[in-house]
């Protein structure tokens, strides 16, 4: 199957959805207090400023519309993982999220992608707990995601998949431990790991950038890469620095009001043309 089966592969392509009705509602993970509640306006300028940072990229910003009783469908990573012209829809873990899933299933479907549903029993939260580095995908299980469901996901897509599983709630979701910037080079966070997933990491990844445990908790490792620009929330100075020493053009913009919910800069996004480092993104 070619890249052109993919809508919007022509160019970097990102989803997002205004945080209209984003709030701390309910507490489904660590980060989350309803005692401490976001600030709506601030959280409404943070999103808008990193929309307009990917926006400089050149990449196009896709809108999902925002709905009532639905405060986390602002983390459009969630939503499903793309691959080609196809999205494996999520299969939510808790109950106040898995609303959100006809929203997302009839925008793909009315933006020219075919959609795929898991078999019920499989646990699956999209490109949080799914992500390509090259060729392999690495599947994040345990929190939030079932490792079976990610081997299903491989035969599905024809890849490998090496599921890696996450040991920390405060790190629940692999993308939040786990930024692959391009094929063989990745950022991690390694003690959201267990000592076989820290294994399986160095095995399939040939450099991997640690983050300090300061840097992780700034959800350093949440970041959205397009082309070599990495943007990330503030205070994560060593990585910035680490990755100035690569050639990486760093950037930081203020996301705490999402940190209050457990998401920062990679979690408000989904990429509609597939990830940057997938390997069909070679093909052709």
């Amino acid at each position: 199957m070619s890249q052109a089966a993919n809508p919007f592969a022509d160019r970097p392509s990102v989803l997002m959805c205004p945080p209209e009705y984003y709030g701390i509602q309910y507490e489904i993970n660590p980060w989350m207090d309803r005692r401490r509640q976001a600030d709506h306006r601030e959280a409404t300028r943070q999103w808008e400023r990193l929309r307009d940072l990917i926006q400089e990229t050149g990449a196009t910003v896709y809108l999902m519309d925002p709905v009532p009783g639905l405060p986390d469908l602002v983390f459009t990573a969630n939503a499903g993982l793309v691959y080609r012209d196809q999205v494996i829809l999520s299969n939510f873990r808790y109950r106040e999220r898995a609303r959100e899933r006809p929203y997302q299933k009839r925008w793909f479907q009315q933006h020219g992608f075919r959609t795929v549903d898991l078999p019920e029993p499989y646990h699956f939260e999209g490109a949080g707990d799914a992500l390509f580095c090259g060729p392999t995908l690495f599947g994040g299980y345990r929190i939030r995601s079932h490792a079976a469901g990610h081997q299903w996901i491989g035969r599905r897509l024809g890849c490998q998949v090496i599921p890696v599983e996450l040991v920390n709630p405060f790190y629940y979701h692999l993308d939040t431990c786990f930024c692959p910037l391009a094929p063989g080079l990745a950022i991690y966070f390694p003690d959201a790991f267990d000592q076989y997933g820290r294994q399986a990491l160095r095995a399939h990844v040939a450099e991997l950038i640690p983050v300090h445990v300061e840097e992780a908790r700034r959800f350093a490792c949440n970041a959205v890469v397009i082309g070599r620009r990495v943007i990330t929330n503030t205070g994560c100075p060593r990585l910035h620095r680490a990755l100035r020493e690569r050639g990486w053009e760093p950037v930081e913009t203020p996301l705490d009001e999402f940190v209050k919910a457990g998401g920062s800069a990679k979690c408000l996004t989904l990429r509609l043309d597939g990830e940057d480092a997938a390997a069909w993104r070679r093909e052709g």
